[in-house]
């Protein structure tokens, strides 16, 4: 018998897939549960309408994060901070400030878990930082730290 599944099973498959099983696994087991439904035109045509609507809205959320990982290579971000005797900074700058300075500075509001600092910041410069826009799409800001 096909069945549709409407949640994930181990060992059958997915959300969505369109699975063959036997007769009395799907009777006894898999309808009465809600974990599938049976597989008739009508359902058949839902679920590949379904599938079809989320790939395009995941293809438009990735046009996108395109389109804001261009305009975030352009900028740059300045943070002032207090320094001590040889240019050493008083703790670290994190993600929670580039995040800061990018709503103060550009008006740009990014989740500061997407902000990637590959090294501690301790020391004035110019430091290169990845913005994770979207999972597979990633950005790179210059940051700049000056006495202030």
């Amino acid at each position: 018998m096909k069945v549709i599944l409407q949640e994930e099973v181990k060992k059958l498959g997915k959300k969505g897939d369109i699975i063959e099983v036997s007769e009395g696994y799907a009777r006894n087991f898999l309808l009465p549960k809600k974990l599938a439904v049976e597989a008739t035109a009508t359902n058949v045509n839902s679920i590949n309408q379904k599938k079809a609507s989320e790939a395009r809205k995941q293809q438009q959320a990735i046009d996108e994060a395109k389109l804001l990982a261009a305009q975030i290579s352009k900028l740059e971000v300045t943070i002032p901070v207090k320094t001590g005797e040889g240019g050493k900074l008083f703790g670290s700058v994190t993600a929670k400030d580039i995040a800061d300075a990018l709503v103060a500075q550009h008006k740009i509001d990014l989740d500061k878990r997407k902000i990637e600092i590959k090294d501690a910041i301790k020391g004035l410069g110019t430091y290169p930082v990845t913005i994770k826009v979207h999972p597979e799409i990633t950005s790179r800001i210059q940051v700049h730290i000056t006495a202030g």
